[in-house]
């Protein structure tokens, strides 16, 4: 069945169907992009005093809206917890899955779902009171709080299983609550991704008396999700994101992307600006959507330092987020 369904859309592009299928369309008729986030994560989503969504995830929902429309202000965020995402985005509630969602093997073969970019380099960690232990490894018999329906269950009983260790995990509903657990003393320790332990320390009463331990227990790729069976779409999101590590990768930015376009020898550059060839078109796209979404959201650097960079509260440092020019290993595909 999953073979026709793939022959059925690749009968839809090869017959001129590409900018007119599935979910494209779904958006485009409704004048609004959905996206899931969490239910607030400093850095990555997380409303503002109006209200306003703002971070990481939320900045490539708005890139992709720009590639859509034009305009990034075109964007529903729906705040949801780990436990509802999948559904959310089979039940055709969101178009897009982030909620700093893990790519795992098992999530693309049981779920219905395709992860289309990485949008973060991430790792599970553990948060405990500063003096207390310098490793997870000394965490014996310790109490963990951490949220369900994420990989963070499975990957703090495989840590503990491979080193020969006890403990007791007690999920919550949502990360927020996992943190208020911690906070109240119901656990000895709170685990997630690093980041997010990073971004929760600097919510707690007094940050400087709580530490992330050096361990590193997973590999954790955060990315975009988008529904099985719509190539179109999966394509749209794909290329929105890796137009923005090319833009950094080509040292465009928001600001200059405009005066480069106008100036430029680059063929690379002025395809993906859309000043020669047809690749927006391919997307079902307008011939400037990268254009659109460099100088409306900013490239991958940008978008980085101001939500959970140097340029933010969290200084979080690029690392394995840094593009690959640089060490790193984010990495635009030849856009062509």
């Amino acid at each position: 069945m999953k073979t026709l369904l793939r022959l059925g859309s690749l009968a839809l592009v090869l017959g001129g169907g590409l900018a007119q299928a599935g979910t494209l369309e779904t958006v485009r008729q409704r004048g609004v992009l959905k996206c899931s986030s969490t239910m607030g994560t400093p850095g990555f989503s997380m409303a503002d005093a109006t209200g306003r969504h703002r971070g990481l995830d939320v900045d490539f929902c708005r890139a992709v809206a720009t590639a859509v429309f034009g305009d990034p202000e075109k964007v529903m965020i729906v705040p949801l917890p780990a436990a509802a995402r999948f559904t959310a985005l089979q039940s055709g509630e969101v178009d897009i899955l982030f909620n700093t969602t893990t790519w795992t093997m098992g999530r693309e073969t049981t779920n219905g779902t395709l992860f289309a970019a990485v949008t973060y380099y991430d790792g599970q960690g553990i948060m405990v009171r500063s003096g207390e232990v310098k490793s997870g490894k000394e965490l014996n018999g310790a109490t963990l709080c951490t949220n369900q329906g994420s990989t963070t269950e499975l990957n703090l009983t495989d840590f503990f299983r491979t080193n020969n260790l006890k403990n007791e995990i007690v999920a919550f509903a949502s990360q927020e609550e996992a943190l208020q657990g911690y906070q109240a003393g119901r656990c000895d320790a709170f685990s997630s991704d690093r980041s997010v332990l990073y971004a929760f320390r600097s919510k707690l009463t007094e940050p400087q008396k709580h530490v992330v331990l050096p361990d590193t227990l997973s590999k954790e790729p955060l990315g975009a999700a988008v529904r099985q069976g719509d190539d179109v779409w999966y394509n749209v999101v794909r290329w929105s994101a890796y137009a923005m590590h090319a833009a950094e990768e080509f040292g465009l930015t928001s600001g200059t992307v405009e005066q480069v376009a106008a100036s430029t020898k680059d063929p690379n550059i002025l395809r993906l600006l859309g000043r020669e060839g047809a690749i927006g078109e391919s997307l079902g796209l307008s011939r400037d959507w990268a254009l659109n979404i460099i100088r409306k959201v900013g490239a991958y650097g940008e978008v980085f330092d101001r939500n959970i960079g140097k340029d933010s509260p969290l200084k979080i440092e690029r690392g394995l987020n840094a593009s690959w020019k640089q060490g790193g290993l984010h990495y635009a595909p030849p856009i062509r």
